[in-house]
């Protein structure tokens, strides 16, 4: 196998709450390690409140990270668990907006948005504005927008929530595929029950990654 596509090693963070003195420093990261090859799907599971969505942004570059390494080879597509959507904004000007984001061709956005609202089932939404849409067809659009540059890693926080049964089963295929094409991704969620579908499962606990 190639080099991986993510390399996590000794992530530490901690944040500060309350005033002097009596200011004190919660360690959220104590530190966690993984790995994410390309053609790997990869779980990581804990409570909430364990550190996952902090750790998720340590790795996209939203918060710094106080200690440790992290090690991101080629392009990433990142899912949030809030997405990151403005409300005034139609599907389609979502999709052209992340296209200049990506630097992606007229052509090629054009491809990607209908192959993706396509596979998500909600192509008759494209010119509906996001605060008409429901939270699962925001949810499918927050998607769509992580892949439609078909990155070599792709980081999914909670990416099924709001999701019916069809939708569920068919985000599990979507992710099996790009992964047998040779994308990594790592599944972030606070509860797993496909984990025979993944190649590696990771626990986060007090802080701490442990391979499964």
């Amino acid at each position: 196998m190639s080099a991986e596509v993510l390399a996590l090693s000794g992530l530490r963070k901690s944040f500060g709450h309350g005033i002097w003195p009596r200011r004190r420093r919660t360690e959220v990261l104590r530190g966690a390690s993984l790995e994410v090859g390309p053609g790997e799907l990869v779980g990581l599971v804990g409570e909430n409140g364990s550190g996952k969505s902090v750790l998720m942004q340590i790795v996209v570059g939203l918060l710094k990270r106080d200690a440790g390494e992290v090690i991101v080879s080629g392009g990433l597509g990142y899912c949030p668990q809030e997405p990151m959507l403005w409300d005034k904004l139609t599907v389609d000007e979502h999709f052209e907006l992340f296209a200049r984001a990506y630097d992606l061709e007229p052509e090629r956005r054009d491809s990607a948005a209908e192959r993706l609202t396509r596979e998500l089932g909600f192509e008759r939404y494209r010119g509906y504005r996001v605060e008409e849409l429901s939270g699962g067809t925001r949810q499918k659009l927050n998607l769509s927008l992580a892949l439609m540059h078909e990155p070599q890693l792709l980081l999914l926080d909670e990416p099924y929530a709001g999701f019916d049964w069809e939708t569920y089963l068919r985000f599990w295929e979507m992710s099996e595929s790009r992964r047998d094409r040779g994308m990594g991704i790592l599944i972030v969620s606070h509860f797993l029950s496909e984990r025979e579908r993944l190649d590696r499962v990771y626990q986060l606990d007090d802080g701490i990654t442990v391979a499964q």
